[in-house]
């Protein structure tokens, strides 16, 4: 089966995405309209302003052709403002756009641009040496539920973090020239293709759990 991964492009770093994708020898495509989300077998959200792009999202009608997405079992990739958009929490309180990740979160977290810095991180998927995270203006993961599975840790917090067909970081692999990253996720894309040709089924909506 053939693989296409689009990258949400209506703000941030999703060229660097597409960069990425097309070096790991994947068919890559700027998504600008909800319609091309149809013949995607996988999404990246990439980092960029959360705010902004939920404004965007809306705006252009991504609301419910990304939720029917995300519950028919493709995956997400989302990457710092992609992590903020897909957790089920916030700040201690429960998101109702797009709560697929059963995690809280804060962003910005580290503080101001000036607080951005890089660090090495170990890849719990890979044997290879410590994977060069980039932090911008970076969010925290504060708690996670027990449907989510930690890949990487940055000072004891989560940093890399899969939740069934979704994975996400709160830094920016794609700033990198380390590949590592996005062929895991190449390979839950291929991996769901494999288990599921169709992807027409939707599941009932997971409570998150982390928040009381």
């Amino acid at each position: 089966m053939s693989v296409k991964i689009g990258v949400l492009a209506l703000q941030g770093a999703f060229r660097e995405h597409v960069r990425m994708l097309k070096r790991c020898g994947i068919e890559a495509e700027e998504v600008r309209l909800p319609l091309q989300l149809d013949d995607l077998s996988g999404l990246v959200i990439p980092g960029g302003e959360s705010t902004t792009m939920v404004k965007l999202l809306r705006r252009y009608g991504f609301e419910a052709p990304l939720e029917h997405f995300a519950s028919s079992g493709r995956p997400l990739f989302g990457t710092c403002a992609g992590a903020i958009l897909l957790a089920a929490g916030q700040d201690g309180c429960k998101k109702t756009l797009f709560p697929h990740v059963d995690i809280d979160i804060t962003r910005n977290a580290y503080g101001r641009q000036i607080e951005s810095r890089e660090a090495e991180v170990e890849l719990s998927f890979s044997k290879d040496p410590p994977f060069n995270a980039i932090f911008i203006r970076a969010p925290i993961i504060n708690a996670t539920g027990p449907s989510v599975e930690a890949l990487s840790f940055y000072r004891g917090r989560v940093v890399l973090a899969r939740d069934a067909a979704i994975l996400v970081a709160t830094f920016h692999p794609e700033l990198t020239e380390d590949d590592r990253i996005h062929r895991y996720f190449i390979s839950m894309v291929k991996n769901a293709q494999v288990n599921d040709a169709v992807f027409s089924i939707m599941p009932e909506p997971r409570q998150a759990a982390y928040v009381k």
